[in-house]
């Protein structure tokens, strides 16, 4: 008996060890420096850097913003292929939206919020690019690796509806508080993470401003439809615009959405240290900077240099031509080794590091939405007023003043710069036959949506060609140069692995919304029709 207790003690003893050196194997198995879950702020940064568009990319050649003279640096041809969707990213913001549950134990946090607007700020960008995509059965992962497409007016639809939402997620949190929030560096970082600070305004105020900004976008984007009963255009643009308690909206170019950089890791894209490659292969485009002399609009000055090969005196606005895009490369090349075609400023882009900031979504964009929506009736407001308000916004944004105004140009021998006072009287450009506001007609939308390009120049991705799509405002340069046989295209393909891993519903898809005509870059989409 005293042998057979000591073998269950001897049993015993092995067991316990047994168990642990599993828990130490456990225990050193595991990186201690690394936390078990990633904390949803990060995951929000990660997310909120991806949002913004660099200026520099084909979106700026797609609002002909500004070109390429010199093969090698590239060319100013549309696109012929497809865009990529962003469900990778999306399904971070899931992540981010599922670890700040489980912190919390509730959606009534600021992550879900912020995922809300995400999620239609995305969607819809996705959509504007290709057409219907996939919303109602997308983001589950594993449990629905072909999800079926939404049309186009769905994803619409149930993007205003979470806007809706993060909005009422968002005043509660202001009102009520909240456990934690980190990661958001376009505005908690920019008010020093003092919630009270910058102005009286917390990082989400702001971003409930944000949310009810980009609805606004949405509803614009919508104007081929505003009749739709289902979408209720004109019913939801009235209600934010006449409740701002209920839906705050930028007011200033304080509240911009917008990235900003800095000359230690993260430099404007046209900077000092490119000078050398692309300062002489860059022109500033035709449809933006001929427009603004026309308008003897001072950004000119501030956007480009004087091309001094057509005679005129640096300040004189006739300096400032932009180059077509339609044109043949060799021959935009002479011209601009002529001096017959404006540079893009040397001591605005290539002086420095920051540039300026790039918009995702700005407060002149909002007043100039808000415009439009007058000028079509939507809303009972002063058309008039709020045109303005958006131009002096990006006069705002750009540093000038009503008054005099200080101008630097590179000398033409390359040794220095010019510096000249110009001086740019508001009153006297609005009262130009061509920027006064002719009215709620269609000579009044066409200054208003003129107005609304020029704010885009070099901001906001896509926006400027999305409105040129829609209006056809301003008129875009073709030819040779753009491509395509000298035709715009009008939307992007679907991704190629799409059409291959989820072939039947693009298939569908791309049959309900263009027929027998197939995945064509040229074919209008339900937006605007």
């Amino acid at each position: 008996m005293k042998s057979f207790a000591k073998y269950l003690i001897l049993l015993a003893l092995i067991a316990s060890a047994g168990t642990g050196c599993k828990k130490q194997f456990e225990d050193y198995s595991q990186n201690k420096n690394l936390p078990p879950t990633v904390p949803p702020g990060t995951l929000l940064r990660s997310v909120l850097n991806g949002i913004q568009v660099y200026p520099g990319g084909y979106e700026d050649k797609a609002g002909q913003f500004y070109v390429s003279n010199y093969t090698y640096y590239g060319d100013n041809k549309y696109w012929t292929g497809s865009a990529d969707f962003t469900y990778t990213t999306l399904n971070s913001v899931v992540s981010m939206e599922n670890i700040a549950y489980k912190l919390t134990g509730t959606s009534n946090n600021p992550y879900h919020a912020l995922g809300l607007f995400l999620r239609a700020f995305m969607f819809t960008e996705m959509s504007k690019k290709m057409g219907d995509i996939p919303v109602t059965e997308a983001l589950q992962g594993l449990g629905n690796i072909t999800p079926k497409y939404d049309s186009q007016k769905q994803v619409y639809l149930s993007s205003l509806n979470m806007l809706d939402s993060a909005n009422l997620i968002l005043a509660d949190l202001t009102t009520n508080g909240f456990l934690e929030f980190s990661g958001d560096f376009y505005y908690q970082e920019a008010l020093s993470g003092n919630y009270s600070g910058g102005n009286g305004q917390s990082a989400l105020v702001e971003w409930r401003k944000a949310v009810n900004s980009l609805a606004l976008r949405l509803l614009i984007d919508l104007s081929h439809h505003d009749a739709d009963a289902d979408l209720g255009v004109k019913t939801r643009f009235a209600a934010i615009l006449g409740d701002p308690a209920k839906y705050p909206i930028f007011t200033s170019n304080f509240d911009n959405l917008q990235y900003v950089y800095n000359d230690k890791y993260n430099y404007y894209p046209n900077n000092i240290t490119n000078y050398g490659n692309d300062a002489g292969r860059l022109n500033v485009g035709g449809t933006l900077l001929n427009n603004l002399s026309a308008l003897s609009d001072i950004r000119a000055m501030y956007l480009a240099e004087p091309a001094r090969g057509l005679g005129f005196t640096d300040t004189d606005y006739r300096s400032f031509k932009g180059a077509d895009l339609g044109q043949d490369l060799s021959n935009m090349a002479a011209q601009s080794a002529q001096g017959k075609i404006s540079f893009l400023n040397y001591n605005k882009y290539y002086s420095g590091y920051t540039g300026e900031p790039t918009f995702i979504l700005s407060y002149p964009e909002v007043c100039f939405a808000i415009a439009e929506a007058a000028n079509r009736g939507w809303v009972s407001q002063s058309a008039d007023a709020w045109y303005q308000k958006g131009v002096k916004g990006m006069f705002d944004f750009y540093g000038i003043v009503d008054g005099d105004n200080t101008v630097t140009f590179r000398k033409s021998d390359g040794s220095g710069n010019d510096v000249y006072t110009v001086n740019f009287n508001y009153a006297t450009y609005f009262n130009q036959p061509s920027v006064k506001y002719a009215g709620n007609n269609a000579t009044g939308l066409n200054q208003i949506l003129l107005q609304k390009y020029l704010a885009y120049a070099r901001n906001s991705g896509l926006q400027a060609y999305y409105q040129w799509r829609r209006t056809g405002v301003p008129a875009f340069n073709t030819g040779a140069g753009t491509g395509n046989g000298g035709v715009i295209p009008l939307r992007f393909q679907y991704p190629s692995n799409e059409r291959s891993v989820n072939k039947t519903n693009n298939e569908a898809a791309v049959t309900s919304q263009f027929g027998g005509a197939g995945d064509d870059i040229l074919q209008k989409l339900w937006l605007d029709k």
